[in-house]
């Protein structure tokens, strides 16, 4: 029998706000974002993107969706300038929203410098920048902040916020606990392929808590003991508060 990356997922994830979707490595999450993106077929069940199935509905679905998918394909030997200018004309898109975009991740005044010269953080600020160029209502990013120093990752973090604070719907996967607890409203654990707990991230008492269990472990204790072992029992599963 064929290994299963994702096994019977059902995930719902609310309009507005920062949804993290959260993993260790392998877990499956990068499979499920190809497949919610239409960059892999799943071999049953339904997607949904903004309530119309991805199989049928793909092509306006994505009209309204801005997405990294690992690391961000970019021109080393162009500016950042030319590098979203070339892919706004693609989907017709005129100058004017390049320099909106490049404003909005802060990078206005390094437009002009060649990305070969960037740091790596500046380059996912670019990479969110060519994502917003169709001023999609929902983001989804994988791993946004990987392999960046702390500078870097608080950047992206405040930006995220930003775009979520103005009315997008931000879709973040990470391994990276200490980001989903800063950064996002809701969480979902996924564990060898399969959803083990989702919730509300709250801020209590001066530390981060989840609303994930009745006696409201903290997000590092669920996901620790929820990714630990080979399988998920049944009741772990059961402990889930919808």
């Amino acid at each position: 029998m064929s290994p299963v990356a994702v096994d019977g997922l059902d995930l719902t994830v609310p309009e507005g706000g920062v949804f993290g979707f959260l993993g260790p490595n392998g877990s499956g999450k990068t499979t499920t974002i190809r497949c919610v993106l239409g960059l892999a077929l799943p071999t049953k069940g339904v997607i949904r993107l903004f309530g119309e199935s991805v199989a049928e509905g793909l092509r306006e679905a994505v009209q309204r969706t801005g997405a990294i998918v690992e690391t961000p394909a970019l021109f080393p030997t162009m500016t950042a300038r030319e590098n979203l200018r070339l892919l706004a004309a693609v989907d017709r898109i005129g100058p004017g929203r390049v320099d909106e975009v490049l404003a909005i991740v802060g990078l206005a005044d390094r437009a002009g410098d060649l990305v070969k010269h960037y740091s790596l953080g500046m380059k996912q600020r670019l990479g969110l920048a060519a994502a917003l160029l169709k001023d999609p209502d929902l983001l989804m990013l994988d791993e946004p902040a990987n392999g960046l120093d702390p500078a870097g990752m608080r950047e992206v973090r405040q930006l995220l916020r930003q775009l979520a604070d103005d009315g997008r719907t931000v879709f973040v996967s990470s391994h990276v606990l200490a980001e989903i607890e800063s950064t996002c409203d809701r969480v979902a654990v996924l564990a060898k392929g399969r959803l083990v707990t989702h919730g509300r991230v709250l801020a209590a008492a001066g530390q981060w808590v989840t609303e994930l269990r009745p006696d409201r472990f903290s997000l590092e204790d669920v996901f620790l003991e929820l990714t630990s072992t080979a399988d998920v029992s049944e009741a772990q599963l059961e402990q889930v508060v919808a």
